[in-house]
């Protein structure tokens, strides 16, 4: 029992030790960090010592728990006992606000930055910018707050002599600026009368420039109509774009250039005599524009007679010639047709008369390259373009199609006895003799010297046959006379040939009915020869052998 009484006393006092040795240890350790503390304390204030500025420190609830002596020596309140009196040193306008702001700071943990005065020791007031932030442990939690106090009295009177100044010269910026307003006021007048001016030069402007291009477009699908209706349908669709606010009509003389008829007309315009005289018109007359204006009696025109609005006649002239008028009518919306409006009336007159001019070098370029010159009949190239669409036409419509080749006999007689002159008189008749003697659908083209070649749509071999007859019986009652004197009788021979008997290309049925023609001179002349059929000559060559073809589809000797 003793040891275990003996055992448990020695194990407290074991314990006792323990718990006494790690005390001093804590204890020394504690000493040890307020040693440090206290030393960190003492090098932090004299620090603050060295600094020309106010410093500042307050415990994590706000209160003020160290200022350095630059607080003392500027307001000569105790910082060891009194520092609690602070907010007395404040401007009284400055109280509350600043007490707000450094509760709110400490609130929230947000840093403090605001400007007060403070009282110096004389009792004079001066402004200072006070900054605060917080200092903050491990753990993120506000241990101290730490705060300086600088002197901004002489920056804050320098900002009120800027102000003062920049009040001054307001004050002069705004006697200048009534000045100006005034002034302002009338150049706005005059710019806002100039800018409504330019407005209107800019619209008129845009609205020329659309029209020109309106014209110049119109002008390139003139010159790609083929005929004069086409041309007149163009421009009377182009007419009220390009003149939307007048009316026009467009007239042409006829063949004799004694009567000019209206051919159509835009916006609702209307003539007195849709066909009048041509000297009814100055304009036709006088081959340039004329214009009359309402209510002068001075030169109107008599086709316009009972017209009240200003109207302008300009004649259209293609090579130099009149061939009719653009009539412009003024509207009562628009009762005037301006001087500046006369260019384009002019250039759109001018393209018409050229396109109809350029129609008609067209018409005569294509004549020529269609026509021979001596007998005025198709010639060669157009007899090919023309059996090539007839022999389509008849294929496609499976009809008939007959070819007559046709030489004058004896031609070269009449040029060795009576000249080349006879000669040509006898292929002119001749030629005028074929063109009375056929159909209108039928087309006679000169083949090439004294031959000629009638194209007969619809003619069966037969019929080709009895036409040909009947047009060399009916030639040798032709009298040709030259100089007074008669030539004699004018035989000829012809060659025919069909579609589709004779084949369906223009190649196959010239030398067909060539073969025909051959055949009717070697046997007399002065016959008609249907060409024999291809079926005809196959067996006839079969025939010969090897000997030579039949002289007549030969070529024939010139």
């Amino acid at each position: 029992m003793v040891f275990v009484i003996i055992s448990a006393v020695s194990l407290f006092v074991l314990i006792l030790a323990i718990g006494i040795s790690f005390l001093r240890r804590r204890l020394e350790s504690q000493r040890k960090a307020l040693g440090s503390a206290l030393e960190s304390d003492a090098q932090f204030r004299a620090l603050t010592k060295a600094v020309p500025g106010m410093i500042w420190t307050a415990c994590s609830d706000g209160t003020v728990d160290f200022a350095n002596e630059q607080l003392e020596k500027y307001s000569g309140i105790n910082v060891e006992h009194d520092l609690d009196q602070w907010p007395r040193l404040l401007h009284p306008d400055d109280v509350a606000i600043t007490l707000s702001k450094w509760k709110h700071s400490v609130r929230t943990g947000e840093a403090h930055e605001i400007e007060y005065r403070l009282r110096r020791a004389d009792g004079v007031y001066r402004w200072f910018l006070v900054r605060a932030n917080p200092i903050r442990n491990d753990r993120g939690e506000i241990t101290k707050w730490f705060g300086t106090c600088t002197d901004i009295e002489e920056q804050k009177h320098s900002v009120e002599i800027l102000e003062e100044q920049v009040r001054e010269r307001t004050l002069e910026l705004a006697d200048a600026n009534a000045r100006l307003q005034e002034e302002m006021w009338e150049k706005d007048a005059a710019r806002t009368a100039l800018d409504h001016q330019n407005e209107r030069m800019v619209q008129e402007l845009t609205e020329r420039s659309h029209r020109a291009t309106l014209l110049a477009k119109m002008g390139e699908l003139l010159q790609s109509c083929i005929s004069k209706d086409e041309v007149f349908s163009a421009a009377l669709g182009f007419a009220p774009k390009i003149f939307p606010v007048t009316r026009g009509a467009v007239a042409l003389l006829n063949s004799a250039r004694s009567l000019a008829e209206v051919i159509g007309s835009w916006t609702d315009c209307a003539l007195p005599a849709p066909v009048f005289e041509a000297t009814s018109c100055w304009a036709l007359r006088t081959g340039h524009p004329h214009l009359v204006v309402a209510g002068d009696p001075t030169a109107p025109c008599a086709h316009a007679a009972g017209l009240k609005n200003t109207y302008l006649c300009i004649p259209i002239l293609a090579q130099g010639q009149a061939i009719g008028i653009i009539h412009f009518q003024a509207t009562d919306q628009v009762p005037t047709l301006a001087d500046s409006e006369l260019s384009f009336k002019t250039t759109f007159a001018g393209q018409l008369g050229l396109s109809v001019a350029n129609i008609g070098l067209r018409e005569a370029l294509r004549t020529q390259s269609i026509r021979d010159a001596l007998t005025g009949l198709y010639n060669r190239r157009y007899l090919q373009e023309m059996l090539e669409r007839e022999i389509r036409r008849a294929v496609r419509a499976d009809m008939p199609l007959g070819v007559l080749m046709l030489d004058l006999d004896h031609f070269k007689k009449f040029n060795d006895t009576y000249g080349h002159e006879a000669g040509d008189t006898v292929l002119r008749e001749t030629a005028s003799f074929l063109t009375k003697n056929v159909r209108a659908e039928d087309i006679v083209c000169r083949f090439g010297g004294e031959e000629f070649v009638v194209i007969l749509p619809t003619a069966t071999m037969e019929a080709a046959k009895a036409r040909a007859e009947r047009l060399r019986s009916k030639l040798r009652e032709l009298t040709v006379l030259h100089q007074g004197q008669s030539l004699g009788a004018i035989t000829v021979s012809i060659g025919v040939a069909a579609v589709p008997q004779h084949g369906t290309s223009p190649k196959d049925l010239i030398e067909a009915a060539d073969a025909a023609l051959y055949c009717a001179k070697r046997d007399g002349r002065d016959r008609v020869v249907v060409a024999a059929s291809p079926s005809d000559l196959e067996a006839s060559t079969a025939e010969l052998g090897s000997a030579e073809l039949p002289a007549h589809i030969e070529t024939p000797p010139v």
